[in-house]
């Protein structure tokens, strides 16, 4: 039997972006003594801290949890890799750092799914509050929030090119992503402060450690949601192959990402009650929604050779000379999240003045996620379709919690991903086609040549489309009369008490862009609601329901 040993107002399933927001906020007051446990180590590696580390990080065998997909059927059978940050941060401290939000519109239609409190209007303010933005205090940012939002370091020849070559193919030139109007082409904000990265846990847990009443736990694997008939107790966790309990006399505080979350409530009888059963395990609620409505980013990558040297292609002792260079200056290579540049377009099959897809470029050869290292130069353009109708899950493969789950996106189960997909390569092309790559194009790697008809370049994408490591959705947010829906607009679990799922897993739909943001956002948003709800004075329900 696992032994209790302690207890906290709020215990914290996960330390990446969201779990580190809430250790922040909620241990404030010092009334409140927060407990963060995370699976991973902590975040002290060069290869975190400086940006360019990311080459290093995508398989990296102790940050990340290096997932696999079940095999794609529209993918020829493929198991696509899925990194996840299992570290301090999460995925901020592996990420590419690019900070974007997604369009007004992806919020509208949260709210008119019956989630009162998430349009765009109401959750602006909560973005602003995160950031602390080069850009000052405006009606789009904020200045002075913990996470430092910066003008990259850093900026390739190439990622200049690529900014040069799309306006002369007639698209908009953007200075911000994230202001009035997301079309464009530009170079991304990225969350980095001084050259080094600022993920969630530079941001908001380093600068706290010091609270008496907040512990963090770093190697303490969950392991499932205790439960007092549909009360939520606490959380069994595993510390050097010895289980223990640790109790929660408010709420336990699920924020283990769009895989870990689902995964700890069905180990903990939350979910599909026959799939509960058929594993052994008891059921505590019957939540069907629970690791359903999995959403993610398929990307397609199309490389070219590239006539110049000057390139991010390294090797061994280039990328030594580049990190001593960064550790001496906080500058050069060292300093690049890799995609520098990038932007938001429509494509011809776009349905209305909203962008259809998103690119980023970058000034190297990467083919699949950086792990297959080709020789030479080169430069790669990514593109990924922005709102994906298909739709996939998340299912234990086992009851023993060390078993990773089944990830299934089903990705392209619906044409219209798969046509944008090809609209997507049509595009890539023709912007590297431009006079600005004059000096750098060479020979077309993929989709390469032969690779011109429809039929063609669907079969190129079934070879090659990886995830861009943006799954949500797997505890979606709605109203309970919805059986696919696991949490209210409050972020609290139907039909149980005291626990609360605070991470990307309870978008009702994808954003049309890059997920940290969006989660550090909805973790802002979640800790108010909880300190409200906490207070003498709070009624029930959102802030914004409130007189």
């Amino acid at each position: 039997m696992p032994e209790s040993r302690d207890a906290f107002d709020y215990v914290i399933v996960g330390g990446g972006s969201a779990g580190c927001v809430l250790a922040n906020r909620l241990s404030a007051d010092p009334a409140i003594r927060v407990l963060l446990l995370e699976a991973g180590p902590r975040d002290r590696s060069l290869l975190i801290q400086m940006p360019a580390g990311i080459a290093r990080l995508v398989d990296h065998p102790v940050f990340d949890w290096r997932y696999y997909t079940e095999p794609e059927p529209s993918l020829e059978g493929r198991r696509l890799y899925w990194p996840r940050g299992r570290v301090l941060g999460g995925s901020s401290s592996i990420n590419a750092m690019c900070y974007t939000r997604g369009q007004p519109e992806d919020y509208d239609e949260w709210a008119a799914r019956g989630n009162p409190g998430w349009d765009y209007a109401s959750v602006l303010p909560y973005f602003r509050r995160a950031e602390g933005s080069h850009r000052g205090e405006g009606p789009y940012h904020g200045a002075t929030g913990p996470l430092s939002v910066s003008a990259p370091r850093q900026r390739h020849p190439l990622s200049a090119a690529f900014v040069t070559a799309a306006v002369e193919r007639g698209h908009r030139l953007s200075d911000d992503f994230n202001g009035a109007r997301q079309e464009g082409v530009g170079f991304y904000d990225v969350t980095q402060r001084d050259g080094r990265r600022c993920s969630a846990a530079a941001a908001y847990l380093r600068p706290v450690r010091s609270r008496p009443n907040l512990v963090v736990r770093t190697m303490h694997r969950a392991l499932r949601v205790t439960f007092a008939g549909m009360r939520a107790t606490g959380v069994e966790y595993l510390r050097r192959g010895r289980r223990r309990t640790v109790l929660a006399a408010r709420e336990v505080l699920v924020c283990a990402g769009a895989i870990g979350s689902p995964q700890l409530l069905m180990l903990s009888g939350v979910g599909d009650a026959r799939q509960s059963r058929a594993l052994g395990i008891p059921v505590v609620a019957n939540l069907p929604g629970v690791g359903a409505n999995l959403q993610d980013h398929l990307d397609v990558c199309s490389l070219w050779k590239s006539r110049r040297s000057d390139t991010y292609d390294f090797g061994l002792l280039g990328e030594a000379a580049v990190a001593l260079r960064w550790l001496l200056t906080r500058a050069g290579p060292g300093a690049s999240n890799v995609a520098e540049s990038g932007g938001f377009l429509r494509s011809p099959l776009a349905q209305d003045a909203r962008p259809d897809l998103q690119f980023h470029f970058v000034p190297a050869q990467l083919d699949d996620h950086g792990r297959n290292r080709l020789p030479g130069h080169g430069f790669t353009v990514h593109a990924c379709g922005l709102r994906p109708r298909s739709r996939g899950s998340i299912r234990l493969a086992s009851a023993d919690p060390t078993v990773p789950p089944r990830i299934a996106p089903r990705y392209l189960s619906e044409p219209e991903d798969l046509d944008l997909l090809v609209e997507a390569v049509h595009l890539s092309r023709d912007i590297v086609g431009a006079g600005a790559f004059d000096d750098w194009r060479g020979e077309e790697l993929f989709p390469g040549p032969g690779h011109e008809s429809r039929r063609a370049l669907i079969e190129f994408i079934r070879r090659k489309a990886e995830s861009i490591y943006h799954p949500v959705g797997t505890c979606r947010m709605g109203p309970a009369r919805e059986p696919d829906s696991v949490v209210d607009a409050c972020l609290r679990v139907h039909g149980l008490e005291a626990l609360r799922i605070v991470d990307a897993s309870v978008m009702p739909q994808l954003v049309s862009g890059n997920t940290n943001a969006p989660t550090i956002m909805i973790a802002e948003r979640a800790a108010e609601l909880m300190l409200q709800e906490g207070s003498p004075t709070a009624a029930s329900g959102p802030p914004d329901q409130r007189a």
